[in-house]
């Protein structure tokens, strides 16, 4: 479902970017209390194309026609494509996002979870996940599903960009903190990087929603039967860009 704009911590938070705000954090707070702070995120959010990593910079490369940005954020993959000549579709389930996003000129951008994805918004030839947005799938089931879905809503070479992490190895693996609560996942029978977490901004608390971090072994499993298959990675130090082909 979309997020009721009263509860919008997250389009705020971009909104404030947007208008010059100066030291604006994005406050990540996890379900077993550990709370993140970041102002580069933020930042990213609204980055021109040079300043973004490299990894994600090569991904755009391998975006052929008619693109679905989800969870588009500000826009920043929307804007890219579109000034190349791509017709481009930006959905988010987030109010204020999708108000940032028309501000800076995307063309088409809806308020649009990425579980309700449909027919309606077209056939499509990539779907883009950028920013770690495999998690939007929200556990392995619902995934499933959805890829399923995204099967019949994309072109015969239809392709998914979408980008994740490998808990286990990279900065802070280690940490007892996150330690603890992959062994407290795979005790209750969850992947090693289900996570629940909500966004705070300023005094406006976001809700809790599920967020899958995977391993490409991980992402391997899940896309198993669906009509999908993970073709390579685009690797960094710290996340990797899963490029997903129709099998």
């Amino acid at each position: 479902m979309t997020v009721p704009p009263e509860r919008d911590a997250y389009g705020e938070m971009m909104l404030a970017v947007l208008e010059g705000e100066a030291n604006v954090f994005e406050i990540v707070e996890r379900d077993d209390g550990l709370i993140g702070a970041s102002v580069m995120g933020p930042k990213l959010y609204l980055a021109p194309f040079r300043r973004w990593p490299a990894h994600h910079r090569q991904a755009m490369g391998l975006v052929r026609g008619r693109t679905l940005d989800c969870g588009a954020g500000a826009g920043r993959v929307s804007l890219y494509l579109q000034d190349r000549g791509r017709e481009v579709v930006a959905i988010d389930n987030s109010p204020g996002a999708i108000e940032v996003c028309r501000r800076r000129g995307v063309r088409d951008a809806r308020l649009v979870d990425f579980a309700d994805v449909d027919e309606s918004l077209g056939s499509f030839d990539t779907i883009v996940l950028l920013g770690n947005n495999f998690g939007l799938f929200a556990s392995p089931t619902k995934a499933r599903r959805l890829l399923r879905r995204l099967r019949k809503l994309t072109s015969d070479d239809g392709r998914i960009l979408a980008e994740s992490r490998d808990v286990s190895t990279g900065p802070g693996a280690a940490a007892p903190w996150h330690v603890e609560y992959r062994q407290r996942n795979i005790d209750r029978g969850r992947l090693p990087g289900q996570i629940r977490l909500r966004i705070r901004f300023r005094k406006i608390v976001g809700p809790w929603f599920d967020y899958p971090m995977v391993s490409p072994a991980e992402m391997v499993e899940i896309l198993d039967g669906t009509g999908w298959r993970l073709d390579r990675t685009i690797d960094s130090d710290d996340t990797y860009v899963a490029v997903i082909e129709k099998t």
